[in-house]
C-alpha cells in the first residue's frame, strides 16, 4: 500500500472510531489503532483543518484538562446513506396536500413491508439469535449496528449511523415504525434510550423477552 493510501485509511479509522465510540481522546485513538499519538495527532489536525472533527477541552477534578475529538456535522456525508433529498421533498409536498396522517400510512406500508420480508428470517430462533439477525439486517442498510447481552439478559442494539436522519428528524413516524418493527420481528419488548434523530451519539435499543402468552397477543394484533 503506497504512503498516501495508508494514510486515507488510518483517517478513516479514526473517523469510524469517532463515530462508534467518540468523544475519544488522543491516547485512546492511539491506543485502538495501535499506533503511536504523533501519528494519530497528525491525521486529526488535518481532520479538524478539514472541518471533519472538533475538540472540546473537558476539565477534570484533578491533572489537566483533557482534549476530546468528535464529529462535525459535515463528516456525516462520509457514512452511508441511503435517502435521497427527493424522498423529504415528496413526503413534505404529500404533507402539505393530504395531511400528516397520509405520511403515517406510508411508514406504516413500509413497516409492514419489511416485516413480512424479514419474519421468515426470525422463524425457528432463540431471541439471542435474532437480535444477532435483526443486527446484521440494519449493517446491510448501513446502520452500522452492533449488539451486546448484558449481565441481567437483557440485549442491547446500537446504531451508529441512520441513513434516513434527515427524514426522522421532520417525521417521527418513522422511528416509531422502526421500534415497532423490531418488537415484532423480535417478539420482544424494546426500549429506546437515545435517538440520533434527536440529537443522540447513537440509536440504542434496550431488548428484553415478553412472556409467550404476551407476545402471540401482540402478533394477533399486528396481523
Amino acid at each position: 500500500m503506497k504512503k498516501g493510501q495508508e494514510s486515507g485509511s488510518t483517517r478513516r479509522n479514526i473517523m469510524t472510531l469517532l463515530k462508534m465510540k467518540g468523544p475519544l481522546t488522543i491516547g485512546a485513538l492511539a491506543e485502538e489503532l495501535g499506533i503511536t499519538e504523533m501519528g494519530v495527532r497528525r491525521h486529526v489536525l488535518q481532520l479538524e483543518q478539514e472541518s471533519l472533527a472538533k475538540t472540546k477541552v473537558v476539565r477534570q477534578a484533578m491533572g489537566r484538562p483533557l482534549h476530546v475529538y468528535s464529529l462535525t456535522e459535515r463528516a456525516e456525508e462520509h457514512f452511508p446513506k441511503t435517502y435521497h433529498n427527493l424522498a423529504l421533498e415528496l413526503l413534505r409536498e404529500l404533507d402539505h396536500n393530504n395531511g400528516t396522517d397520509a405520511v403515517n400510512l406510508l411508514f406504516e406500508g413500509r413497516r409492514r413491508r419489511m416485516l413480512a420480508q424479514y419474519s421468515p428470517m426470525m422463524e425457528n430462533r432463540s431471541l439471542e439469535e435474532r437480535v444477532a439477525e435483526l443486527s446484521s439486517i440494519q449493517n446491510s442498510g448501513g446502520y452500522m449496528a452492533e449488539w451486546n447481552k448484558e449481565e441481567d439478559g437483557t440485549f442491547v442494539m446500537q446504531e451508529f449511523n441512520c441513513p434516513i436522519r434527515q427524514v426522522a428528524s421532520q417525521y417521527r413516524k418513522a422511528c416509531q415504525c422502526e421500534q415497532s418493527l423490531f418488537e415484532e420481528l423480535l417478539g420482544a419488548k424494546v426500549t429506546r434510550s437515545e435517538c440520533m434523530a434527536e440529537g443522540g451519539h447513537s440509536c440504542r435499543y434496550a431488548i428484553t423477552p415478553i412472556p409467550p402468552a404476551k407476545r402471540d397477543k401482540t402478533l394477533e394484533k399486528s396481523s
